[in-house]
């Protein structure tokens, strides 16, 4: 009697084929806890037909096996194929990181999106996990990118503002002056994996220092294309590493920032790689295809759309397509298994220029049902998208409502890449990898905190959110505080400050506490202060008062130029 008539004659039914990938994705664990299973049945039916099993087999034939003899060997045989054939946890996957800049949460199809098309993002979150409640570590963007190098609350450092910072000279308070670059003694997260044998690439904005010996290649990048200037053809270039790499006559940055992460991607596909890809879309000015924002605004029309601004519509499938060729390019160089896509963004979506003028600006986004935009630490200026994507690891169509925050990466991507943190730098962030392999999974992490120090599109502020509740506190002098409960209340609309004494004197009190420990740098009060004045804006560059009514409108297409 044959193995297959063996079982079905004990009512055991072990159907091999199902763990054929086609048919049943599972992970290493999930498989041999069910081959151990298998193996359990089968030795338990052997022992009630065919007695005890010998404790060594290795030097008998196969063929002379009792036939329990053989489904046990069978059974250790198919273990050690399957443990062979599926990808191991324990090897070191490739890591690519996309931020996007200034791209609201509800931007995208996977947010609820229903007028910009973003369907490479919608597929790369059907086959990986959205996060909810994931946080840009600051409202705007050299912040977020120092805490994702760094693995720190930004704050630590001092890059509290986006490098150099605006300036109100008039105010009511005195804001400090921002850390003009990541300081080199920073062990980045490239730095950490490159000490495991990765190695690492940067395309694209970088914005943590303008001197040449603050770029990545001398912050532990080996490949690097860091780009500089707006979207249309021949206004952008590389700047600072692969120089000598730079865009056709026709090319779209967006187009071109996509071209490098296919290049670096298909150039060291065969060894362990950390690629972060930070394209400039969907930054102002708004400029893109002609063909694209003619569509969006047609659409615009028929859907009686005002926002997002068809423009910035166009951008947003310029980066899509970005997302689709990275994604499309680790299919062809056959890692698509071994490699994690991180998709994300550096802040929320603007809505409206800081210092807008009618004539040449125009409003860019809604973040509804979020409140507030870009340089705010309302919903809207710090929530912001997360999705990733790792067939290794992460079960497909999954979600996560995890409060989670963008130095998390550091310490994932560690963890991922067996290496071993800093010993030196206090790492804030927390290892995504429960989550990623267990999407209810928590942190132990009791709350996140915020630290905008700064006039830009709202007044100084700081905030911690601890559970459903966030305080927001005003750093300008005022004393003022809001709180709001954010499970009921996602668009902060209802301040609860005035009827939960005890929980704001309790979040103030530990907010306090998080400043003293990070040594946050504060605002002082201005002896200049003249409310008449207090709205102008000043240049950190030149000293001088930002001449907003002589800016021009900035071409939106290339028929535009």
């Amino acid at each position: 009697m044959d193995l297959e008539k063996t079982l079905k004659n004990e009512r055991q039914v072990l159907q091999i084929g199902f763990l054929k990938r086609a048919d049943f994705q599972f992970s290493q664990l999930g498989c041999l806890s069910i081959l151990g299973e298998l193996h359990r049945a089968a030795t338990s039916i052997g022992r009630k037909r065919f007695g005890p099993i010998p404790s060594s087999t290795a030097s008998i034939p196969l063929g002379s096996l009792p036939i329990m003899n053989r489904v046990s060997v069978f059974v250790v045989a198919l273990v050690t194929f399957a443990a062979s054939a599926i990808p191991s946890f324990a090897e070191k996957p490739n890591i690519i990181l996309i931020m996007a800049d200034d791209l609201g949460w509800a931007d995208i199809g996977p947010y609820g999106n229903d007028f910009i098309e973003t369907p490479h993002l919608d597929q790369l979150a059907e086959e990986g996990i959205k996060f909810t409640d994931f946080y840009a570590a600051g409202a705007v963007c050299s912040p977020t990118r120092c805490a994702v190098q760094s693995g720190q609350n930004q704050a630590r450092i001092g890059i509290t503002a986006h490098i150099p910072g605006h300036w109100r000279p008039f105010e009511r308070v005195q804001t400090p002056l921002t850390t003009m670059a990541l300081p080199l003694e920073t062990v980045t997260i490239a730095e950490t994996l490159k000490s495991v044998g990765y190695t690492t690439g940067y395309v694209g904005k970088w914005h943590l220092g303008w001197d040449p010996a603050f770029q990545p290649e001398h912050q532990g990048y080996d490949w690097t294309a860091v780009v500089g200037g707006p979207f249309l053809p021949g206004r952008f270039r590389v700047q600072h590493g692969n120089a000598g790499i730079q865009p056709e006559a026709d090319q779209f940055r967006t187009d071109f920032e996509a071209q490098l992460a296919e290049t670096f991607v298909k150039e060291k596909g065969g060894e362990p790689f950390f690629l972060m890809v930070s394209p400039y879309a969907v930054h102002i000015p708004l400029a893109s295809r002609s063909d694209l924002v003619e569509k969006y605004q047609k659409k615009a029309t028929e859907m009686g759309r005002e926002l997002p601004h068809p423009v910035y519509a166009a951008m947003t499938e310029e980066l899509d397509d970005l997302v689709g060729r990275v994604v499309e390019a680790v299919d062809e160089a056959g890692i698509t298994e071994k490699t994690m896509i991180v998709f994300t963004s550096d802040n929320g979506g603007l809505y409206r220029r800081y210092d807008y003028n009618p004539e040449a600006d125009d409003d860019v986004t809604s973040n509804a049902p979020l409140r507030g935009e870009k340089g705010q630490l309302y919903e809207g200026g710090i929530r912001v998208p997360l999705i990733v994507k790792y067939p290794a690891m992460i079960p497909a169509g999954s979600e996560s409502s995890a409060i989670t925050i963008s130095y998390d990466f550091y310490p994932t991507f560690a963890a991922l890449g067996d290496a071993s943190l800093p010993a030196n730098q206090p790492i804030d962030g927390e290892s995504l990898v429960p989550i990623l392999k267990k999407p209810d999974a928590t942190l132990s992490r009791k709350a996140i905190h915020f630290h905008y120090p700064h006039y830009h599109h709202h007044r100084p502020a700081a905030a911690i959110r601890e559970g459903d509740w966030k305080l927001l506190q005003y750093l300008d002098n005022t004393n003022e505080v809001e709180l709001y409960h954010l499970a009921n209340d996602l668009g902060e609309t209802q301040d609860l400050s005035g009827e939960k004494a005890g929980r704001v004197a309790d979040l103030k009190k530990k907010l306090q506490r998080w400043h003293t420990e990070v040594i946050a740098r504060m605002p002082i009060p201005n002896p200049h202060f003249d409310e008449s004045r207090a709205g102008e804006w000043w240049s950190l560059r030149n000293g001088k008062p930002v001449d907003s009514a002589a800016r021009k409108r900035f071409p939106p297409t290339e028929k535009d130029l």
